[in-house]
């Protein structure tokens, strides 16, 4: 089976992945030497891939990768066996070793072990622990004590991080995990999510236990140069051509989005032939917009009027100045109020972002749908 040209909607890799040279050595020095990272960006513009990268790069003898996405915990007690999982599992070679270090570092707790088809890679942890008690001290310091014991740093990766602002008594337990990670010496933390508005006041919210937690490196957009390159390259090693006139056209259609500069080249390097021609860019655009229309469809129908409304001043290119009475009138926002409860419900919901005090739509695509969804009426 040969390799896609271009790949999205899961982490890439390899020739896959293209620029970020400045992010990945920031996080090769960070992982190296032991400072907390917080990665923050919008939903899809490749921190899994980056952090993947990365530890690839770093893993060696002295320096191991514990990496774990906690999407799917919904309670501080899931996070517990999710974490002594991932570190149980990820810092042994050998079964025997988990089961030993379970032992030894978690006596208090007996956890439980459930196998599958392949105990090294196919096994979970439930925790008998009393979450009031010292066993959940005892877990958060599993990494630092193995560390200590192999003579080793550990790295701990944290995938959807933002799920424990949803956990019942959440600023509790994050007063618990920073209290014990901040002191540790062989163990250092990179947390990212997907949620960039929940990420952001978790670590910049001066009242939340995680403010100034580490490094906070902010993900900006790949350049469209680096895009272009990168799209030529890839059309041309599979003995197809693109112009850079052309390459330059996809980034700036989703605004350089990393997934769907992606997804729009992989359309459209599916339509040439030999050489991509504007033809074969407008078929694929259409069939960028027709992909994604029943995702848009579903987010929009659970939307208010005022809300609509609000897309469509963004649509039409208002970015700020809602208030105005001129704009208050044309889209019946009602009232200066009015405008902040829609803009907290749109931001919740993840269909706007703020970025220098300029409200944006969050995804280009939904902009170039919304447009066409607009001028049917």
């Amino acid at each position: 089976m040969k390799n896609r040209p271009f790949i999205f909607g899961v982490a890439t890799s390899g020739d896959n992945f293209t620029d970020r040279e400045k992010e990945t050595a920031r996080l090769l020095s960070n992982f190296t030497y032991g400072v907390n990272t917080v990665l923050i960006s919008p939903r899809r513009w490749g921190k899994t891939s980056l952090v993947k990268k990365v530890c690839k790069l770093v893993q060696s003898d002295k320096l191991k990768i514990v990496y774990l996405d906690i999407f799917s915990c919904r309670t501080n007690r899931e996070f517990y066996d999710a974490f002594a999982s991932a570190v149980l599992k990820q810092t042994s070679s050998k079964f025997d070793e988990i089961i030993e270090n379970a032992k030894i570092f978690l006596s208090r707790i007996s956890p439980k072990f459930t196998m599958g088809a392949d105990p090294m890679s196919d096994f979970s942890i439930s925790l008998e622990m009393n979450p009031k008690s010292d066993d959940v001290d005892e877990i958060l310091q599993l990494p630092e004590k193995i560390a200590q014991k192999k003579g080793v740093r550990i790295v701990i990766c944290i995938d959807e991080f933002q799920q424990i602002a949803d956990f019942k008594d959440s600023k509790t337990f994050q007063k618990r995990l920073r209290t014990i990670w901040q002191l540790q010496q062989s163990v250092s933390y990179c947390l990212f999510g997907s949620k960039k508005h929940l990420m952001n006041e978790l670590f910049e919210k001066k009242s939340l236990p995680f403010y100034k937690f580490g490094d906070s490196i902010y993900l900006p957009k790949i350049s469209t140069a680096d895009w272009i390159l990168y799209i030529c390259e890839r059309f041309e090693s599979t003995g197809k051509q693109i112009s850079k006139e052309l390459a330059e056209k996809v980034c700036i259609a989703v605004n350089n989005h990393s997934s769907y500069v992606q997804q729009l080249a992989w359309l459209l390097w599916i339509q040439t032939e030999n050489e991509a021609t504007e033809q074969n860019f407008t078929d694929a655009y259409q069939d960028l917009i027709d992909q994604n229309s029943p995702l848009f469809e579903k987010q929009a129908e659970n939307l208010s009027a005022y809300q609509m409304n609000f897309l469509r001043a963004l649509v039409d290119g208002i970015q700020s100045e809602f208030t105005s009475a001129e704009i208050l009138q044309k889209y019946q926002f009602s009232s200066s109020a009015n405008v902040s409860t829609i803009k907290r419900a749109l931001i919740k919901k993840e269909l706007i972002e703020i970025e220098n005090k300029q409200v944006q739509l969050a995804d280009p695509v939904m902009k170039l749908w919304l447009k066409q969804e607009f001028l049917k009426k």
